[in-house]
């Protein structure tokens, strides 16, 4: 795979600072059931970094040292760390807000049959990926034979109540299939809602556009195909200065299966740390994150780009 690191170094993306910490982003591991082309975290099957129990008690000191509102949990697929349940538990009965970002087809694997129920029983807020509503263009993003279980999954969790109970929220990612812009999501999302509906029964909540990171498998893939530089040149000539303003960054920490800590998922996939110099969860249980410089580098343009882009979704219409 290529790297683009050392095309994304000399960067004059604006300076920024955080803003008061809010949510804790922490990637269970890369080990996933799928191989998607658009993945900035390279996730796999044969992948084998996963969170252990030490570094997840950790996460929980954290959480309640800092009073952090909102623990999102990503990977891979984070459902396959043997230690989900017990952070999930942990989280919600002290009342933070639980993100669950599910590919869906993990719903329908042997062995995970408890999923859909506990996070239901939980409230767990679910955003899963699901980047159209036709097969064919899911195929071609995220593989052979994954819509079908997708859709089924999306039905599952349907008929606990996510997508028509306002506890049990339920949002879908959009991801652009090559090197472009998303298009509006308000627009989009209306389409979304009509096409499922009409074709499989499914409701959901909300629909997040996602631009797609020139880093990982999805930056190997342009510089493969001599997209690299006409794709930053997209980013850079749609960056918005009213988009920085409501970066995710600036209220979100990102965390690895490690528990090394980074301003954001991108940037943790870029081996990018913090500029503080303890950089590990357990060293920073009494650091004031606000105010904080924030490490950029030129991928940034992907989340300033257009109508902006974050874990969710759009930052303007």
């Amino acid at each position: 795979m290529l790297d683009t690191l050392s095309y994304l170094i000399k960067s004059d993306f604006p300076a920024i600072k955080r803003d008061a910490l809010q949510t804790l982003q922490v990637n269970m591991g890369y080990l996933c059931n799928q191989q998607c082309l658009h993945c900035h975290v390279d996730a796999s099957p044969r992948r084998k970094e996963i969170m252990q129990s030490d570094v997840v008690e950790i996460v929980k000191e954290f959480l309640m040292q800092h009073k952090i509102q909102i623990l999102d949990l990503t990977g891979g697929a984070p459902e396959m760390n043997p230690h989900f349940r017990n952070l999930v538990s942990f989280a919600r009965q002290n009342n933070i807000h639980v993100i669950d970002r599910c590919n869906l087809t993990i719903l329908e694997e042997e062995g995970y049959e408890w999923l859909a129920g506990f996070l239901a029983e939980n409230h767990v807020e679910i955003v899963a990926s699901l980047p159209c509503y036709l097969e064919d263009n899911v195929e071609a993003q995220r593989g052979k034979g994954v819509f079908d279980p997708s859709i089924k999954g999306l039905q599952k969790l349907n008929s606990l109540g996510y997508g028509s109970d306002d506890r049990l929220k339920l949002k879908l990612v959009y991801n652009p299939q090559g090197a472009a812009l998303s298009p509006s999501q308000e627009n989009l999302e209306v389409a979304y809602k009509k096409e499922l509906a009409e074709r499989y029964g499914v409701v959901f909540d909300q629909l997040y556009t996602i631009t797609n990171m020139p880093i990982k498998r999805f930056g190997s893939m342009l510089l493969s195909n001599n997209e690299f530089e006409p794709y930053m040149d997209l980013l850079k000539s749609s960056h918005k200065d009213s988009n920085l303003d409501t970066v995710m960054c600036k209220t979100l920490l990102s965390v690895d299966w490690q528990g090394n800590v980074y301003d954001c998922d991108f940037n943790q996939m870029l081996g990018l740390p913090i500029p503080v110099k303890q950089r590990h969860l357990k060293d920073l249980m009494s650091h004031d994150f606000d105010g904080n410089d924030i490490t950029i580098m030129d991928h940034c343009y992907g989340c300033t780009a257009g109508n902006g882009s974050s874990c969710g979704g759009a930052l303007t219409e």
